[in-house]
């Protein structure tokens, strides 16, 4: 191959997974906003007529510690890594182990909800975000 060849053929590698990456930051934004209307339905209706929110807590990775948090919502897992706010926003609530998280507390920061909670995990540990919101209203 001449250079020419393998710069146009570098080249068009590189133009086709730059636009694999836009196809596959789309789908996400589409799959994030169906279930931000999940969320936002679900927000309503429990603050209509519960079940009531009760304070969140952060786990550590390793799951040993819990730690305070700002936040209010309700906990869309069993293990309680993952919730949703009275304002609508989706958290992952885990945080690395540290003395200074277990006296102050964390402030998790909220993250786009997803379609299917866990997706890509092991067997059995992802979740449709329309059953988990479904199994919170059925407490």
């Amino acid at each position: 191959m001449t250079d020419d060849k393998a710069a146009a053929w570098r080249e068009q590698r590189r133009a086709a997974a730059a636009a694999h990456g836009e196809l596959l930051a789309d789908r996400q934004r589409a799959e994030s906003a169906r279930a931000q209307e999940l969320i936002d339905a679900f927000v309503r209706r429990a603050l209509a007529s519960g079940p009531s929110p009760v304070p969140l807590m952060a786990r550590s990775y390793d799951g040993r510690a819990h730690y305070r948090t700002p936040l209010t919502g309700w906990y869309l897992r069993r293990d309680e890594t993952v919730a949703i706010d009275t304002e609508g926003r989706f958290y992952v609530l885990t945080a690395p182990s540290s003395l200074t998280a277990r006296l102050r507390g964390v402030t998790p920061e909220p993250s786009a909800p997803p379609l299917v909670i866990g997706a890509g995990g092991k067997d059995g540990e992802s979740l449709d975000m329309a059953d988990a919101l479904a199994r919170v209203l059925a407490r």
